[in-house]
């Protein structure tokens, strides 16, 4: 009976360490949450346009309470649109909000 008590007893703290990790990680990940208010449209790279250099570049902004971007990390793209993409997202602005927060955007580039 001891066995099965401590067992249950057991579960319960598993179960409750979970809930608590799971309510501090949706707290922490507020991801694409606020709206972009300005977006500065990026400046095609000359080597890219010569190489008729299409494609995507993922950013991952972390976003001041103030709606200014604090930090970027690249998640993909094309290397030789890294840094125009990365210039860019740095002037946009989002909506302020209480805490930082991530905003996962995507920068577009067309030989068009």
């Amino acid at each position: 009976m001891k066995i099965l008590v401590r067992q249950g007893a057991i579960g319960v703290l598993v179960l409750a360490a979970m809930l608590l990790l799971s309510a501090i990680h949706s707290l922490t990940q507020d991801a694409g949450k606020r709206r972009l208010l300005d977006r500065a449209a990026p400046a095609y790279p000359t080597l890219a346009r010569n190489l008729a250099l299409e494609g995507v570049v993922k950013v991952d902004a972390l976003v001041a309470p103030d709606g200014s971007v604090k930090a970027l990390d690249i998640k993909g793209g094309h290397p030789v649109l890294v840094q125009a993409a990365a210039t860019a997202v740095r002037h946009w602005k989002w909506a302020p909000a209480a805490r930082e927060s991530h905003e996962l955007v995507e920068v577009k580039f067309s030989s068009e």
